[in-house]
C-alpha cells in the first residue's frame, strides 16, 4: 500500500467490507496509532465515501466523547482511494462479548452499555442523523482494560439524514433491520435505530422490567424513544443483584 506523507501504514489490519478495508497505522506527526478506513476506489463506493464525509462533517457539531461516537479526524486520499482518519479503538462489542466464555455480561455492564449506546442515538437525533446500521459490530469498546467500560459508535457508511430518507430503500444488517425498513414504510431516527433492541434480542429482564418488549414493539409509534429508554427502570442499581449476568446470542 502507498504511504501517505503523514501516515505509516501496515501497523496492523483490522477488518474489511463492501466498502475496503481498515487499518490501524501511526500518524507520524504525532506517533499516535490511528484507524484508516481505506474505501476501493470504485466509483459507486466513492460516491458513497463522500456521503460518509458529509454525515460526519455534520456530526462534528457534537463532541464525541460526550455522545459515545467515534471521533473522526478528517480523509486523504491515497491515488483514487479516499481514506477516513478515526481514533483507534479497542474492539467491538461482539469480540468483548466473545471474550467472555459464553458467561454472558454482568448487569453491571450491560447497564452502561445500553445507556451509552442510547445516549449516542440521542445525539444523533438531535441532529437529524439515521444511523442505519447499528450492529454489536459497528459498538466499539474503548478500552477493554478500563473500568467503567465505555462504548462509541462507529461506521456511518449507511447513515443519512433523516429528511433524506427513503420509504422502501434497504439499509442495515438482516436480524437488526426495524419491521418498517424491512417492509418498506417511513422510519426516521427516533424509531429505527432502536430496531432489534440494540444488541439485546434473545434475552428479557424480569416480568417487572419489559424494556426489551418496547424496543421491539412493532408499531413505531408504540416503540420507546431514547429519552424514555434512559428513564426506564432497568437503569436502576438496585437490579445489579437480581440479574448478575445475561447471555447474548447472534440473531442468525
Amino acid at each position: 500500500m502507498a504511504q501517505n506523507t503523514h501516515f505509516s501504514w501496515e501497523l496492523a489490519f483490522l477488518g474489511e467490507g463492501g466498502f475496503g478495508i481498515v487499518a490501524k497505522c501511526r500518524d507520524t506527526t504525532t506517533n499516535q496509532a490511528v484507524a484508516i478506513k481505506v474505501n476501493k476506489s470504485d466509483p459507486d463506493i466513492l460516491q458513497q465515501a463522500h456521503v460518509e464525509i458529509f454525515i460526519l462533517e455534520q456530526l462534528r457539531r457534537l463532541d464525541p466523547d460526550a455522545a459515545n461516537i467515534v471521533q473522526w479526524n478528517g480523509f486523504f486520499h491515497d491515488g483514487q482511494r479516499v481514506c477516513l482518519k478515526f481514533e483507534l479503538l479497542d474492539q467491538c462489542l461482539w469480540d468483548y462479548i466473545g471474550d467472555r466464555n459464553k458467561q454472558g455480561l454482568p448487569i453491571s455492564e450491560v447497564r452502561p452499555i445500553l445507556g451509552q449506546i442510547t445516549n449516542a442515538l440521542s445525539h444523533l437525533s438531535s441532529v437529524g442523523i439515521v444511523h442505519a446500521d447499528l450492529k454489536p459490530g459497528n459498538i466499539m469498546v474503548v478500552n477493554r482494560h478500563e473500568s467503567p467500560i465505555k462504548v462509541k459508535l462507529i461506521d456511518f457508511g449507511l447513515a443519512c439524514p433523516a429528511s433524506a430518507v427513503i420509504p422502501g430503500d434497504f439499509v442495515g444488517t438482516v436480524g437488526y433491520c426495524a419491521p418498517e425498513v424491512m417492509l418498506g414504510l417511513p422510519y426516521n431516527e427516533a424509531n429505527h435505530v432502536l430496531d432489534s433492541g440494540v444488541y439485546t434480542e434473545n434475552y428479557f429482564i424480569g416480568d417487572k422490567y419489559n424494556l426489551i418488549k418496547q424496543m421491539l414493539a412493532l408499531d413505531a409509534h408504540q416503540r420507546i424513544t431514547p429519552s424514555q429508554v434512559l428513564r426506564h427502570p432497568f437503569f436502576s442499581p438496585g437490579l445489579s443483584k437480581r440479574f448478575p449476568c445475561i447471555n447474548i446470542e447472534r440473531p442468525y
